[in-house]
């Protein structure tokens, strides 16, 4: 071997650990940078000659080692938005190029990261840290299905939430089975109050009134005080309960009947035991005829209304399907990927769906700007897939996933890489001395 391939294979050492020097500076400034994946270095040796009696060194090249299957820390926090991928996967993102109108644009190449710190701009998109728009499977409103076609920037509508008409009631309650006709007890009647909503959102009272008639029938009257009719009483209808030698258990509906004195209420269902009891009367609050289905439980059944042993009227449920109108209140994420939306009224609606992006080999994904990444031929095709499913990874809510980057054992090797820099360099000046003491030969 000549002094000089010693001098050209030290100095290729020297470019070698500078390299792994380099990969180590960037690991330890990103230490604290939420997804970033850090990078280890392998060195590779390249001879010129090696045969059993001789053997020609030629140089070391050091190349990068991509770390990007190995998780970091998940932490907690405080942004509702936040989220941490708990195993195999890759949030899908895109990167602004500008902007027409106020609108951004975006550049057609994908991107992928773990930084899961976003939150919502002033123009409704999901941003993270590193400047990237995170996308998602748009969600049919009216099927709650997700469009798992094309995965597009995920932006929340602020709108207001639109207002529903009341169009369904469900009454679950208990009327006293020890009264019986006649009494005082049986005089008063016994009375729940719903709120229903009409078009326009606004609230309403309806009054039902309990009147016992018999010892197991009850009349049930229909009162709307904000009726635009020009009359209160909705009508009324009455419920019957099974007792000895009737089809059905005692204490449960055995059947509805509608009062032809007092009209105005449609009984619905075939009566038959297992089938809706449901009572059906039309009203106006001043913004057009408003259908309202009053639901009272099942032919039979132990649920809705029923006539037990007791003394008193016990309301157990009241539900209806009326919606008030509603103003953005906030945006949360879920486990399952899902984004939703809150509004005032107690309503919420989900607007998008985030799924995982898996590769066959993510420590072959192309670094990019903001800890992103590129798909490459050698990474192999991104799948995207639901959280949890198929090998992807489960959504942590509130979370973030800080750098895999150790401290420790960066230290280490920033000690190794500098000794081994060292060593070079006093390969070079010892064969410089060498190259002197020769020269001097001729002298």
């Amino acid at each position: 071997m000549s002094l000089f391939s010693a001098i050209n294979t030290a100095i290729s050492g020297l470019t070698a650990q500078s390299t792994s020097f380099g990969n180590i500076s960037e690991d330890v400034a990103n230490s604290q940078t939420t997804g970033f994946k850090r990078v280890d270095t392998s060195f590779s040796d390249y001879l010129t000659t090696s045969t059993p009696t001789a053997n020609e060194p030629g140089a070391v090249v050091a190349r990068p080692d991509y770390v990007n299957n190995v998780q970091g820390a998940i932490t907690q926090t405080d942004n509702p938005l936040g989220m941490a991928i708990a195993g195999q996967g890759f949030f899908a993102v895109s990167q602004s190029t500008g902007s027409v109108n106020n609108v951004p644009t975006f550049d057609p190449q994908q991107y992928y990261s773990r930084a899961g710190d976003f939150t919502m701009n002033a123009q409704g998109y999901l941003v993270n840290s590193g400047g990237q728009y995170l996308n998602g499977w748009t969600v049919n409103s009216k099927t709650g299905a997700a469009d798992q076609n094309a995965l597009v920037p995920i932006q929340v509508n602020q709108q207001t939430y639109n207002p529903v008409a009341t169009s369904n009631v469900t009454l679950s309650a208990n009327l006293p089975a020890t009264p019986t006709a006649g009494t005082a007890t049986a005089a008063a009647p016994l009375s729940s109050q719903i709120t229903v909503y009409d078009s326009l959102g606004t609230a309403h009272t309806v009054d039902l009134n309990f009147s016992q008639t018999a010892a197991n029938g009850w009349n049930v009257q229909v009162g709307v005080p904000d009726s635009t009719t020009g009359s209160t009483d909705a009508g009324s209808a009455t419920v019957n309960f099974g007792a000895a030698g009737d089809p059905v258990p005692a204490g449960t509906i055995n059947n509805v009947v509608a009062s032809a004195t007092d009209p105005g209420i449609t009984v619905t269902g075939s009566g038959a035991p297992g089938s809706a009891a449901t009572l059906q009367f039309t009203t106006n609050f001043g913004s057009g005829p408003q259908t309202i289905n009053l639901n009272v439980g099942n032919y039979g059944g132990t649920t809705g209304v029923t006539q037990y042993a007791g003394t008193a009227y016990s309301l157990l449920g009241l539900t209806q399907d009326g919606v008030p109108p509603g103003s953005f209140s906030g945006v949360t994420a879920q486990a399952n990927g899902d984004v939703v939306v809150n509004y005032n009224n107690g309503q919420s609606r989900t607007i998008a769906q985030v799924p995982l992006v898996t590769f066959n080999d993510p420590n072959a994904l192309q670094s990019q700007n903001g800890q992103s990444f590129t798909a490459t031929t050698a990474s192999g095709t991104p799948l995207a897939e639901s959280a949890g499913t198929n090998g992807a990874g489960n959504l942590v809510t509130g979370s973030i996933e800080g750098s895999n980057v150790d401290i420790a054992t960066e230290f280490s090797n920033l000690i190794v890489a500098q000794q081994a820099y060292s060593s070079n360099a006093k390969v070079v000046t010892t064969a410089n001395t060498m190259m002197q003491v020769t020269l001097q030969m001729v002298t």
